[in-house]
């Protein structure tokens, strides 16, 4: 071609998370058993989603409104619920134009990241979640800037870093905070995020916050909304439906915007991101329309408490297989539905195995092997994969320079459950002591 087709960010762009799969569809293909472990979809995990919620979808279904265009911003009464939602909190309010309505988090993200300005940087957490760390890298055709998650420390961001980071970059203009945090499932205590919010106040920033799994939380531990802690600050909470409810393949969430008026660039943003959200015309209708009906029915708050009472059980009994193992770093979790777990330092290198029966599988791994700059957790997440057939993502591809990796807490058959994680504990002894 006569000149470069794409941009240098998209070199920036990775997410493992799918990328492991084709993997293991590989494996698949050759008989193996796979036990997916990659990413947080519940319905593959063998969740059953309760029958009112079905009923809810259904009688929508047979409302011929459900398949027409939604409002570009999304259905007013559900941004009216949702304001209204809110606004309950003791915090900053908003009102119905105040929030805008994405296909996915995963579209808002992109979006949100397209229209910043490219010498316009936001800081996030590194181990980070994979899309919003691509995206603001490809935005910006640089590296992620990020602040450091310590897992010495519970997974709680060290505060001095990002501090440090923010007062000598001044092309940073956002903090982002992912709580209940993906990977980890940390939680973060109200004096962190009150710390947060001082720094940006001290440096002229928003705050951005993804809150799509702020209903998942258990073992005692209680998420705080930043719209209860940001005061009169800018900021924006991404909130969606395909956890909690769960609905991942509804494609459907949204962005609240908090105090636009207190700052015309940041106002200037939202009103980008409304025209932006007009040129692709709307988000998905029928899943908008199921959120006042599903948040607002007298079964919602039992069936939450209970199902995260259950990923409360799937951690501790998680816990009790791999807490005790020497060559990791292992914090029980709190929120969300994953666990990241860190090989302590020097524990694995390049020259590890684990044992492979089949000639087939092992010339697979062979191929695998050769990849180019490979980091020894993704090395070590490709023998467990050829191995015992267990799927999980490297923490090297969570813009992170840790070595561990990431499950989920979400396989609902108990003896599966144990069977997959007695799996990974016999592979890490195995490869570590190989």
């Amino acid at each position: 071609m006569r000149q470069a087709l794409v941009s240098p960010g998209a070199s920036e762009l990775s997410y493992e998370i799918r990328e492991i799969i084709i993997k293991a569809d590989q494996l698949a293909e050759l008989g193996r058993t796979i036990y997916f472990e990659n990413i947080g979809d519940p319905i593959q995990k063998n969740w059953q989603i309760p029958s009112w919620i079905k009923d809810i979808i259904s009688e929508l279904a047979q409302n011929d409104k459900s398949y027409g265009y939604s409002h570009s911003m999304g259905e007013k009464f559900v941004r009216q619920f949702l304001a209204e939602e809110n606004n309950k909190l003791k915090g900053a309010k908003i009102s119905a134009e105040d929030i805008i309505f994405f296909n996915g988090l995963g579209d808002g993200i992109s979006t949100l990241y397209q229209f910043i300005k490219p010498t316009s940087r936001i800081i996030g957490p590194s181990p980070a979640y994979s899309t919003h760390s691509s995206g603001e890298a490809a935005h910006a055709n640089a590296n992620p800037i990020t602040y450091q998650l310590n897992p010495a420390k519970k997974w709680l961001p060290e505060m001095d870093d990002l501090y440090n980071q923010v007062q000598y970059n001044p092309s940073i203009v956002g903090i982002l905070i992912i709580n209940p945090d993906n990977p980890t499932g940390a939680v973060y205590p109200r004096k962190v995020l009150e710390d947060m919010v001082k720094i940006a106040r001290e440096f002229d920033l928003f705050l951005l916050c993804d809150e799509i799994y702020g209903a998942i939380t258990y073992n005692g531990a209680k998420h705080y909304p930043l719209s209860e802690v940001i005061e009169d600050l800018p900021g924006i909470a991404m909130k969606g439906m395909s956890k909690d409810m769960p609905w991942p393949g509804s494609r459907c969430g949204w962005m609240e915007f908090y105090n636009r008026g207190s700052d015309a660039l940041f106002n200037k943003l939202f009103h980008t991101l409304q025209r932006a959200k007009m040129l692709e015309v709307c988000s998905t209708t029928l899943p908008q329309m199921a959120i006042p009906k599903v948040y607002g029915h007298k079964n919602y708050p039992a069936y939450r408490k209970a199902t995260n009472e259950k990923i409360g059980k799937r951690s501790s009994q998680i816990a009790a297989l791999l807490q005790d193992i020497p060559y990791l770093y292992f914090n029980e979790t709190f929120g969300a539905f994953y666990n990241t777990i860190i090989f302590k330092p020097g524990t694995i290198n390049s020259t590890q195995k684990l044992k492979i029966d089949n000639p087939e599988v092992e010339k697979l791994l062979d191929g695998w092997l050769q990849e180019r700059n490979l980091k020894a957790d993704k090395r070590f997440v490709y023998y467990l994969l050829a191995a015992k057939g267990v799927c999980v993502v490297p923490i090297s591809s969570f813009c992170s320079d840790l070595l561990g990796f990431r499950v989920t807490l979400l396989e609902e058959n108990e003896d599966l459950l144990i069977e997959t994680f007695t799996h990974i504990k016999e592979a890490v002894i195995e490869y570590c002591e190989s």
